[in-house]
């Protein structure tokens, strides 16, 4: 990939302050062992006292090791694990002077707001519960049916021994607790597989207003940044009785297929009784861009090293592997963690378990996106020697909501179109990445600077954001906040009713998804003068999906992205992640006189 145009990362002060603070219970005098002794108990008893209120998805584990396996892979478990979040987070709150406080990260770990974790610091130094973002307890600790609150939800706190809250209530619970088949124990202080006592049976969780909390994203100046559960409300869906766990949590991502029928648990050996059994990996458009080390989730990878060591194990170059450790010359310098061999292949053991686990997720990841994006029809209305027209249909396949949808300001779904020549000869391209990875849209760099020319046939489902100046004016903006030339900016309410005039005065969104079973077409025009008269000519169509655009990476770059990763990285990994969702060739014969075929 070629050189990036983005500056080297900086730290900013604030993280590193906060870190500071947060770590200084790593700090260890090298010649003091009783200081050393104290603060270890005192960080042991740190993470007891979170765990009796908040536990980790780990405990879980212990009885629920498959929902556990699809959880941690999860975009749920990665929502504040990523570096794009944190940054992008970490820039609105700079560009509004703080003023824009928990609305963005409470969704993405309620249990680092609950805890009083700063609003932004490195991950590393958050709690491990706090880390592991949409956990067990985010969904399973929740007693109240609360609507659209745009995340503004209290979890009911408790330890592993406290109720849970589940779609059936308690009675296999109690039969796994009165039977000694099952060998469990249900009082603090003693020893034995620890089980909670009751599981109280909350039906908002099986319903879309339970998704509706967090997936309807409503600003306090009234501009709807993320609407997923109001499309879904009005949808054919939605009439159908269809809900978002049918879709989401069935067998097949993206349709309504039915569920598992499967035991909940497995105590020990034995299994519960089996029933409807939902999937947790909840696949969509969001991808690991991280260390393998520390994503997905994963308790035996926790143990071995901390998230620093694991930064510095290189899995790329071979760690761990025969073919490298073989060859290695014997004076090669490791970072300490890894200066033995067999923490090498332990290491290697571990990450071949996440590799494989990533890939399972990767796989779903394109299925749920190819029953959302659906390449349709191609109709040919020229191909002559005066030119070729063309037309490529891209349809919703779903039934209850926009595509795409949630943070679809963000999210890139383009066709890429390539026609060549009988001798391969390029005569035209739309869709095509500039060096940085970009579309050659407005925000493209090499457009922005005249490097490149802008795409005049791009085909692209990207909402963006156009935002209104506080002294007037409006702009086109990669993140929707108010550009402002106050000394102090903030974010400021609206002094006008957004109902009464139908939408907000300060920022908008042009919004480009697609609505349930409809489409759109993109039309291509190719003069004469561009063919080389070497027919017949060959379309590449290629409907692909990226993540979020590479210039978000750049315009959030000034706060320093997690785990010491460069902007190139972060965008290298985003690459990494395009997906070809759906390729089509089509010829077209300049000498056929039938300018009306569909294929």
């Amino acid at each position: 990939m070629p050189l990036l145009k983005f500056g080297s990362l900086v730290l900013p002060l604030v993280a590193l302050v906060a870190s500071a603070i947060l770590s200084h219970a790593e700090a260890r005098p090298s010649d003091d062992r009783q200081d050393e002794k104290e603060v270890s108990a005192g960080a042991a008893h740190g993470a007891s006292f979170v765990d009796n209120r908040f536990p980790s998805a780990a405990s879980c584990k212990t009885c629920h090791e498959d929902h556990f396996r699809e959880w941690s892979v999860s975009p749920h478990a990665y929502a504040q694990m990523s570096p794009v979040f944190n940054a992008m987070h970490g820039t609105i709150l700079k560009r509004t002077n703080g003023t824009n406080g928990d609305f963005c990260i409470r969704c993405h770990t309620r249990v680092g707001m609950n805890l009083g974790e700063p609003l932004f610091i490195s991950n590393v130094d958050r709690h491990p519960v706090s880390r592991e973002g949409i956990t067990c307890i985010v969904c399973h600790r929740v007693n109240q049916a609360y609507g659209k609150e745009s995340g503004r939800v209290k979890s009911v706190e408790g330890d592993v021994f406290d109720p849970v809250y589940g779609p059936t209530g308690n009675t296999e619970l109690r039969r796994v607790i009165e039977s000694d088949e099952y060998r469990v124990n249900t009082e603090r202080g003693k020893p034995g597989r620890a089980i909670h006592t009751d599981a109280k049976k909350f039906f908002t969780l099986v319903t879309p207003g339970f998704c509706g909390q967090c997936h309807d994203v409503n600003l306090l100046n009234g501009f709807r940044l993320e609407e997923t559960f109001s499309e879904y409300k009005t949808s054919p869906a939605a009439k159908q009785g269809i809900t978002c766990q049918d879709c989401h949590m069935g067998t097949e991502p993206g349709r309504p297929s039915g569920y598992a029928l499967a035991p909940a648990a497995i105590v020990g050996d034995v299994e519960t009784k089996p029933r409807k059994r939902t999937n947790h990996m909840f696949p969509g458009p969001d991808h690991s861009v991280i260390h393998p080390g520390i994503f997905p989730h994963n308790p035996e990878a926790a143990k071995l090293a901390t998230i620093k060591e694991w930064l510095t194990f290189d899995y790329e170059a071979g760690w761990g592997t025969d073919e490298f450790e073989d060859k290695v010359p014997g004076d090669t310098v490791f970072p300490e963690r890894w200066d033995s061999v067999d923490d090498r292949y332990d290491a290697r053991d571990i990450l071949e378990q996440q590799f494989a686990l990533l890939d399972k997720y990767m796989a779903q990841r394109k299925l749920l996106l190819q029953q959302g994006f659906v390449l349709g029809a191609v109709a040919i209305k020229q191909a002559d020697e005066q030119g070729i027209r063309f037309k490529a249909q891209v349809k919703n396949g779903t039934t209850g909501h926009g595509v795409p949808s949630g943070f679809d300001a963000e999210r890139l779904v383009y066709l890429q179109v390539t026609v060549t020549d009988r001798d391969g000869a390029v005569v035209f391209k739309s869709g095509d990445l500039d060096p940085n990875g970009d579309l050659r849209d407005l925000h493209s760099l090499y457009v922005h600077n005249g490097e490149l020319p802008p795409d005049p046939y791009l085909f692209n489902l990207q909402s963006k954001f156009v935002t209104r100046n506080f002294r007037g004016s409006e702009s086109e903006r990669i993140i929707p906040v108010n550009p402002s030339f106050d000394p102090l900016p903030f974010l400021r309410p609206l002094t006008q009713s957004s109902i009464l005039l139908g939408r907000p005065v300060n920022v908008r969104k042009h919004r480009k998804n697609i609505e349930p079973n409809g489409s759109r077409w993109a039309v291509y025009e190719i003069p004469g003068s561009r063919l080389t008269g070497n027919g017949p000519y060959a379309a590449n169509i290629k409907l692909i999906l990226g993540m979020v655009p590479v210039n978000l990476i750049d315009d959030i770059k000034e706060v320093g992205f997690d785990y010491g990763m460069s902007p190139r990285g972060v965008a290298e990994g985003v690459l990494a992640g395009h997906v070809t969702l759906w390729e089509r060739n089509v010829t077209f014969d300049v000498s056929s006189k039938d300018d009306n075929a569909v294929q």
